[in-house]
């Protein structure tokens, strides 16, 4: 039977056996990506992020894995559980540190457990969820949060014992559009005379957005990408800079081949820009910023350049990150995410168990009416 044990970091395993484990899931739990966090020194244990991955081996070579991480606050991670750590203080439980396993500043769902092919994946889930219990329960830590799992996952740990949360993001899902104005002709009359008016309006100030993947991004592009997450993070009270330049060189030579950049030019010259990452059939989103203040460039740059790229080329699914209700009436919809959340002290956990059913009922509401007020036509509508 394959031994469980802490790794030193992603960055300390063959890379060619941990993407084994990854296959077609989430380009944001491959090798390239979380190495470049830690080779980097965007993660460390002084930021409150010692990676220190749960690994089984057998016969020397990675059978399963997860992404774990020794957290010392709850920055950058997209489930919110500040309360959490505000009661436990109050109570005089100590909250940090804990584990969580998910991937570092990146509110992307997929694969938590991550499970050579012809496995038995499910079991593995149970292994690794009693194995993780069993590190908080022993270290004397206040607990496991499971981010942004799948449901599979999700039923396992449940059946376990664990809380589970309910979240959601806004998503694009195609339609079988073949053109961006075939979309625009699926939105409701006022929401397709507001993106109009906001391309317009972008392109009236003399922009012009181009939108590059892979080995066709030029290595121009890199250092002004940096220099508008910055701008971004600089820019807005709740900004926090996780991110160096040297990551974003590092993606350039490593990670360059699920890149998506939708640049904004004027006269030529890069003024703002989205970092999308592609896989599979799917985009995502993840930073983004410019130069100088310009209307709508966001949601144009962030939102439209995307959709209309994943028109194009044939994507099925765009997740352009967390939060606003500012993407829902721009045609992404509301979708369901999930996480698990084993807590070490009965008190805490019975407390966080009570909120939490509250929370779900909340916000599975939530989604179903903001879906009932979704800026698309419903699909058996025809053109107008």
């Amino acid at each position: 039977m394959p031994q469980i044990e802490l790794a030193d970091g992603v960055r300390s395993l063959d890379r060619e056996q941990w993407n084994a484990l990854v296959g077609d899931d989430s380009p944001f739990l491959e090798w390239d990506w979380l190495a470049a966090l830690e080779e980097t020194g965007v993660l460390t244990a002084e930021s409150g992020w010692l990676a220190q991955p749960l690994v089984a081996r057998e016969g020397g070579r990675l059978v399963a894995a997860c992404p774990l991480y020794l957290k010392g606050n709850s920055e950058g991670e997209f489930v919110f559980d500040h309360g959490w750590a505000d009661a436990a203080r109050r109570a005089g439980i100590r909250y940090y540190p804990k584990l969580l396993v998910g991937v570092p500043f990146t509110p992307v769902g997929g694969a938590r457990f991550l499970v050579a092919p012809g496995a038995e994946r499910l079991a593995w889930i149970a292994r690794f969820g009693d194995a993780l219990r069993e590190i908080a329960l022993a270290n004397q830590l206040s607990g496991v949060h499971v981010n942004f799992c799948r449901e599979d996952e999700l039923a396992v740990l449940r059946d376990a014992g664990w809380l589970p949360r309910l979240g959601l993001q806004y998503h694009w899902i195609a339609r079988g559009w073949k053109s961006f104005d075939e979309y625009l002709g699926s939105l409701r009359h006022k929401r397709r005379k507001e993106v109009r008016r906001e391309l317009r309006a972008v392109a009236d100030a003399g922009v012009t957005i181009e939108v590059r993947t892979g080995a066709d991004i030029p290595d121009a592009w890199f250092e002004p990408m940096w220099r508008f997450y910055r701008a971004t993070i600089d820019g807005n009270p709740w900004g926090r800079l996780y991110l160096n330049p040297a990551f974003f060189e590092r993606v350039r030579e490593r990670f360059r081949e699920r890149l998506c950049f939708a640049v904004a030019l004027r006269d030529g010259v890069p003024v703002g820009g989205a970092f999308n990452v592609q896989k599979g059939d799917a985009l995502y989103g993840r930073y983004w910023g410019a130069d100088t203040f310009l209307r709508h460039l966001h949601f144009a740059v962030c939102y439209y350049a995307g959709i209309e790229h994943c028109i194009r080329a044939g994507l099925a699914r765009f997740e352009p990150g967390a939060g606003g209700q500012y993407k829902q009436v721009r045609g992404f919809d509301a979708q369901p995410t999930h996480s698990a959340h084993f807590l070490t002290d009965p008190r805490l956990a019975a407390a966080v168990a009570r909120y939490l059913e509250g929370e779900r009922a909340e916000t599975a509401d939530a989604i179903d009416w903001l879906r009932e007020k979704s800026a698309l036509k419903p699909a058996h509508e025809g053109p107008p």
